[in-house]
């Protein structure tokens, strides 16, 4: 093809298609049909007039014959007028005519694909808005290959626009109509979308109480413009157990289990225990939960939890009891209430035992908001919990506990993804050598400042031993390039510590590692050197699971 031209080449290979191992006198009687389908090629693409000439380039010993075209694309065609135009009620709808494709656009050279994708789009939003007895009143494409020009008229007639009508559940779904009314978030005569049946039924689904949601809200069966809406429920199986297993560096092997009773009465109550079992730790809990109103988010739940831990000289046994309240803000923060009794039993290095009785109020703040739950390309978690305890309240010292964590996600170039965290935690109290350890700050490890031991960065008492510190100070900052499908490098640096004072200095820590997206989640192998050996750094292997956000 004479000129740089490589997509009109690319889209004229794609019409011809494959014409190897034909004879040199089969390649002639089809150079009229390849010439064909190539000024189709160029035309879609705006190129009209071309010129076109071929040869066959005879075969030599083991090389078959070649067809070649020479082709010289010409002067484009070029859109001189684009007239999109929405009559109906859809006139009046803001969001009908926003973001529509920009192209093509007055200038451009034509691109019939262009033109039906344009098309298409307001059908296919029509559609989706609800306005069902839309059409194109007119929809042209003028074109003047001689003159170069071309005049784009759509004009759309939308006519008036379907309400979503009354919800009604199939029978059998043994669970209370009030329940299941409490997952629709739209009222009786609001425009239809189709967004909101699709929320409907994905909201229903993940509620766990159903194998099956089937979703009915077809524009045949509307009366007077309003589309009742039918769902029908297939309940699940009642129980269901999981197990797991599972490794980090920094606990090791381990060992999850899950069991989980979906639903135990009409009103959705469920109820379940889980435990997890390491060489470092041990736990096991239970909880009861009640749903409240919206159930896809709010919610009550009770729990009761053993966990043992002995990591790096420090042993504890922590018992709980606890409520929560989980409630979703019109500003899209989960804000959780909570009190919370835990009951301690410690060891710090043979020096330092006691036990701790607390009762916790506390609250939480939490914001995820990610394109993508398994492996999002951006996004970014805000998370703040306080919690605290006073003598006057059934508790042995008092506590104010803070804990602070950001994370930003974001990608440049397809390839280029770029991880920042940061995580500030303080304790303030009046006798720290009562506050037990499981609320005390450690550092160190997968999770916080790598090239490091797990949570060998604290303060040490007299014998060298971690104790926990005040605060908690760590920030992270990590590229990846993803150089294949699920498969990416990175580059990391850490920087932090739990210290007793603001002003003491903090760790580093700098690495390379390798990123898997696996079917459940990214898994992440890191080497890391900790570059400051006062503090333990050293060359460190690091193998975690997890989301990034």
């Amino acid at each position: 093809m004479e000129g740089d031209f490589p997509r009109l080449k690319k889209n004229a290979e794609a019409f011809i298609g494959d014409v190897e191992g034909r004879t040199s006198d089969n390649l002639r009687r089809y150079a009229p049909t390849a010439v064909d389908q190539a000024k189709s090629a160029l035309k879609a693409l705006g190129y009209y007039k071309p010129d076109m000439g071929w040869t066959v380039e005879e075969g030599d010993g083991d090389e078959p014959a070649r067809l070649i075209l020479n082709i010289t694309p010409g002067e484009p065609v070029r859109v001189i007028s684009r007239v999109v135009e929405i009559r109906g009620a859809a006139e009046s709808d803001s969001r009908f005519m926003r973001e529509l494709p920009p192209n093509p656009a007055e200038g451009d050279v034509l691109d019939h694909g262009e033109y039906s994708a344009l098309r298409d789009t307001l059908q296919a939003r029509a559609r989706r808005r609800g306005y069902f007895d839309g059409k194109f009143i007119t929809h042209t494409l003028e074109v003047d290959p001689d003159a170069g020009t071309a005049a784009i008229t759509l004009i759309y007639e939308s006519g008036e626009r379907y309400r979503l009508g009354a919800v009604t559940f199939s029978e059998g779904h043994y669970f209370e109509t009030s329940l299941l009314q409490q997952f629709v978030t739209f009222e009786p005569g609001t425009p239809y979308h189709s967004d909101e049946v699709a929320q409907l039924s994905r909201d229903l689904s993940n509620s766990g109480y159903f194998s099956g949601v089937d979703v009915d809200a077809a524009p045949s069966s509307a009366v007077d413009g309003v589309i009742p809406v039918q769902v029908t429920l297939n309940q699940r199986e009642r129980r269901s157990v999981s197990a797991g297993v599972g490794f980090s560096t920094d606990v090791g092997p381990r060992f999850r289990g899950n069991w989980r009773e979906h639903w135990i009465n009409p009103m959705g109550h469920s109820r379940g225990a889980e435990t997890e079992l390491s060489a470092p730790r041990q736990n096991l809990s239970t909880w009861y939960e009640l749903p409240l109103d919206p159930p896809m988010t709010d919610l009550i739940r009770f729990t009761a939890g053993y966990q043992r831990e002995d990591i790096e000289n420090v042993e504890s046994e922590l018992f709980t009891l606890g409520q929560q309240w989980q409630h979703e803000l019109d500003s899209g923060w989960l804000q959780v209430l909570s009190l919370t009794w835990e009951g301690e039993r410690y060891n710090i290095g043979n020096d330092e035992t006691g036990t701790s009785s607390l009762l916790l109020p506390g609250v939480g703040y939490s914001k995820i908001h990610a394109n993508s739950a398994l492996d999002p390309s951006r996004g970014y978690r805000l998370q703040l919990d306080i919690k605290g305890s006073h003598r006057a309240a059934l508790s042995d010292v008092d506590i104010l506990h803070v804990n602070a964590l950001a994370k930003v996600l974001f990608t440049v170039a397809g390839n280029h993804r770029f991880l920042a965290r940061g995580q500030f935690g303080a304790v303030a109290t009046n006798r720290f050598e009562d506050v037990p350890p499981s609320l005390r700050f450690f550092a160190g490890g997968d999770q916080t400042v790598r090239g490091y031991g797990y949570e060998t960065l604290s303060p040490e008492n007299d014998n060298g031993i971690p104790v926990g510190g005040r605060y908690l100070m760590v920030g992270s900052a990590e590229y990846q390039y993803q150089f294949a499908d699920r498969w990416r490098t990175a580059v990391f640096a850490d920087h932090g510590n739990a210290v007793n004072d603001l002003f003491d200095p903090l760790a580093s820590g700098v690495g390379i590692g390798l990123r898997w997206i696996s079917p459940v989640g990214p898994l992440r192998l890191d080497i890391a050197k900790g570059l400051n050996p006062e503090f333990g750094g050293d060359w460190r292997l690091h193998f975690s699971m997890g989301p990034e956000l």
